[in-house]
């Protein structure tokens, strides 16, 4: 059930299979869930600007049911969006949703 997007106006990803993996275990390690229920998006090349300016940058979503800690994974996120992306911290939005179980959907039902 967690989830993390992450929308880049960066085209040239390298290695974009690799920072979904990373991604993916650290939202496990952070939420303390299991991997098996991580899901991980990149959307790149993605129209974007921060601060009126089109350098690199970066939106990010995170999604639990519970589990979200935004003041200790803020800068988890932003170091490794940063070491991978090469974005620097200051031009990453990270939004973090802790969503109702009965508003979660998986395998034909929800999780409450």
């Amino acid at each position: 059930m967690p989830l993390i997007n992450v929308r880049t106006n960066v085209s040239a990803v390298q290695e974009a299979g690799a920072l979904l993996k990373k991604l993916s275990s650290a939202l496990a390690a952070a939420t303390g869930k299991p991997e098996s229920y991580v899901m991980t998006l990149l959307q790149s090349g993605v129209p974007m600007t921060f601060a009126g300016k089109e350098e690199p940058c970066a939106y990010v979503e995170i999604k639990s049911i519970g589990s979200l800690t935004p003041p200790a994974m803020t800068d988890q996120f932003c170091e490794l969006i940063k070491a991978s992306l090469g974005i620097e911290k200051d031009r990453i939005y990270i939004g973090f949703d802790d969503v109702n179980a009965s508003d979660w959907g998986w395998n034909g039902r929800t999780f409450g």
